[in-house]
Order: structure tokens, then C-alpha cells, then sequence
């Protein structure tokens, strides 16, 4: 089932926010994230916060959450108050969020830009699997305002989408290329993850070669992470199949880097890949450099000025709170400065961009000349980032800068 939430404090009953996370607002940039619970099959691997028709239970549908999330829009409106606050960027994410009508997408997407507006150049995203639409809906997205897709292609091997309880055809992922091309979206991403088991070397070389060959924008390649509570976890704990291992892992992250790097797509993020500047994901780098979102639907999350929180998980529980005036708002946390700096070398040391030396306190400073000398990291007097075989390692390498 999906994970639990994490613990904090109890979020007031209007959403209120503290009065120093409300300072400088509109200073940074601001995005909504829209979490669209619903899958049409629970993933093995799969720990998000998401619901198949038979899991809903009483209280809650698809039909209904475009008003539930747009009573919830309106609430953030409230919340931030009347300061101008244009949104930079509008990710719809999932579950799987094309399960839903167009219509619905473009009635929550016409909601935020009535409530803020929208960036002139604004980044507006959704998620999709490629057999959960059609071209004519593709059409229709485009036509309400989204101008980048992200299709959760995972692997090109029939064996290897099994072992995840993937559902969807290898060759349909081309073709849901070409509709959203045909369609004019202006950035097509596709979602690969490698390490599964039963993978082998030239499996996941040929996921690879079969994303490359439909020319998007920007990929993004992730560890397959065995996460409590799924099915995957119980198969692996009952040894029907082996855990994903680390050398492996290693070997098929080179394979991508190698084979990506050599087709024009650049790494920016250690698990993501770009054409060029203009296809990074800006909503995710939004995330990854400590700027203000607000988080839409049930159990999504959301950060201003230091303040996150996160919402009740079950649709049913989100939709009763809106409707009776309530903020769907669980749990929050104030981030302390020390918090916030953690946070910084936790993310931006991920981004080709690198971190400021400076955000490091002595301890990690010390920890430099190490981690260069075993060419883990690159450093000068106002850069840190990391090498290729620093990316291999970037968890030991923030926990050395971490003391």
C-alpha cells in the first residue's frame, strides 16, 4: 500500500502559514504540483500515494476530483494572500494523471491560471502512461494549456515490464511519441528505470537504444529502489527474486550516461538528462534549488518560505475536508536555517550546477580535499560539483560533507 506520512506537527485547520514563510513570497519562484491519485493497475514496485477503482472505497472518484483540487486552489489563493504571484511552472503527476478526462486537467489547469496567472513562458506538465492515452487526447491536452509530456516508458523489454507489473506495450511508447509531436507539445520526456531484477546489461542498453531512437527532449533514469510495503519488497523478502545490486547499478547508470551523453542529452541532475538548457525540467529544478510550490490533492506536498507540509492521503479524506471548508493540510514543519542548509547539499550538490562552498559548515569543508582526491569531486573556491564517479556515489559523498 501506499507510504505513510511523514511525522510533524498538526496543520491548522485553515492552512495558515507562518507569517516569516510568507515573507519574501513572490521573491522566488512559485509552482503548483497536482498529485492525481488514480492508477488503472498497482505497479509492484510502486509505493506512491495511489489508488486502483477497487482500492478507493465509498467517498471518493475520479469524476469528482477536478472540483476537489480546484476548491483546493482556491483555498492556496486564500492562503498566500493578494500578492502578485505568477506561476512559473504546473506539474501534473501521479498515479497516473491522463486517466482523466482532458476536460478535468484543463478545468484544474484553468483554475490556477484564474487564481495566480501564469508565467509567459510557464512549463506546464503532465504525466502519462503511454497506454493511457490516445492521440485525440494528446490533441486535447495541448489544446488546454499543457506543452510537456512525461511518459513513464520504464524499459522496451516485454520481460523486464513484467517484473514491474508495467501493463503497457513496448511499441506503444513510440507511437505516444509521435501523437504528442503530431500534437505540438513543445517538450516530450520519457522515464526509464534500470536495475530490475531479472535486467540484464544488454536489456537495459536496449531500453536505452529504443528511448533514444524516439528522440525526446529529456530522460530521466532511476535505480529501481525496493521500498517497504510493496509487492516487490514482499517477493524479494521471500527470495522469489534477488534484490537489485549495487555493482549492476552502477554498471547500467555508466551505460545511460555513456549512451545518452553520445545522443546529445546532457546530464544536469544525477538522475536526468536534457537536450539542450531549454529542456531541463524547470518544475524539478524548482524542487531542487529550495524555491516555493504548492501542492494540490491528496497526500501531496507542499514548501513556502521554510514551511511544508503535506496533505491526507485518501481521496475520500481530501475531498470531505474541502467540502466542508476545511485545508486538506495533515501535517507541517518549519524548517529551521540549519535544516535549510542541510537540504542545500543534500539537493544542489545533485545538479550540474553544483553547490557553493560556503553553504558547508567546517566539518564538511575539511571533507573536500578527500573527496577530490579520490576524484569524487571537482572543486575551486566557489564551486563544488561532482565528477562522474561522484554521481555513482553522491549519497557517501553528501554524508562526508555532512559530519
Amino acid at each position: 500500500m501506499p507510504s505513510a506520512l511523514p511525522l510533524g506537527d498538526p496543520a491548522p485547520a485553515d492552512g495558515r502559514l507562518p507569517d516569516e514563510a510568507l515573507a519574501g513570497l513572490g521573491e522566488r519562484q512559485f509552482g503548483l504540483y497536482v498529485h492525481v491519485p488514480f492508477c488503472s493497475v498497482r505497479c509492484g514496485y510502486c509505493d506512491f500515494n495511489t489508488y486502483t477503482v477497487e482500492e478507493l472505497g465509498p467517498g471518493a472518484s475520479r469524476d469528482s476530483f477536478a472540483a476537489s483540487a480546484i476548491t483546493e486552489i482556491r483555498q492556496a489563493r486564500q492562503v498566500l494572500g493578494d500578492v502578485d504571484l505568477p506561476v512559473s511552472t504546473v506539474f501534473f503527476g501521479g498515479g497516473t494523471p491522463t486517466l482523466l478526462p482532458p476536460g478535468d486537467l484543463g478545468a484544474v489547469l484553468a483554475s490556477i491560471a484564474s487564481e495566480f496567472g501564469l508565467a509567459a513562458d510557464v512549463e506546464i506538465t503532465t504525466e502519462s502512461n503511454p497506454d493511457s492515452v490516445t492521440a485525440w487526447d494528446l490533441e486535447q491536452l495541448r489544446d488546454v494549456g499543457f506543452n510537456r509530456i512525461s511518459f513513464g516508458m520504464q524499459s522496451a523489454v516485454p520481460h523486464v515490464l513484467a517484473t514491474l507489473d508495467r501493463t503497457h506495450d513496448p511499441l506503444r511508447v513510440p507511437a505516444a511519441v509521435e501523437w504528442a509531436r503530431a500534437g505540438g507539445f513543445d517538450q516530450v520526456s520519457l522515464d526509464l528505470i534500470y536495475g530490475t531484477p531479472g535486467e540484464s546489461l544488454p536489456d537495459w542498453e536496449t531500453s536505452l537504444d529504443s528511448a533514444l531512437a524516439c528522440e525526446p527532449d529529456h530522460v530521466s533514469a532511476y535505480a529501481l529502489i525496493v521500498e517497504d510495503g510493496t509487492a516487490l519488497a514482499r517477493a524479494v523478502r521471500r527470495q522469489e527474486i534477488p534484490a537489485p545490486d549495487d555493482d549492476d547499478l552502477a554498471d547500467k547508470y555508466l551505460a545511460a550516461d555513456e549512451r545518452l551523453g553520445a545522443a546529445g542529452l546532457g546530464w544536469y541532475e544525477v538522475s536526468n538528462w536534457a537536450r539542450d538548457a531549454a529542456a531541463r525540467c524547470r518544475h524539478n529544478l524548482l524542487y531542487w534549488t529550495g524555491a516555493d510550490w504548492w501542492g494540490v490533492g491528496p497526500g501531496a506536498h507542499s514548501h513556502v518560505g521554510g514551511a511544508r507540509w503535506w496533505n491526507v492521503k485518501h481521496p475520500a479524506a481530501y475531498a470531505d475536508r474541502l467540502a466542508y471548508g476545511v485545508s486538506p493540510a495533515y501535517g507541517r514543519e518549519l524548517l529551521s536555517a540549519e535544516d535549510r542548509r542541510v537540504e542545500r547539499v543534500l539537493l544542489e550538490l545533485r545538479l550540474d550546477s553544483g553547490l557553493d562552498p560556503a553553504v558547508l559548515d567546517d566539518g564538511g569543508r575539511a571533507a573536500v580535499p578527500d573527496l577530490v582526491a579520490r576524484r569524487l569531486l571537482t572543486a575551486d573556491p566557489a564551486w563544488l560539483g561532482l565528477t562522474r564517479e561522484g554521481r555513482l556515489l553522491a549519497d557517501a559523498v553528501v554524508r562526508d560533507l555532512l559530519p
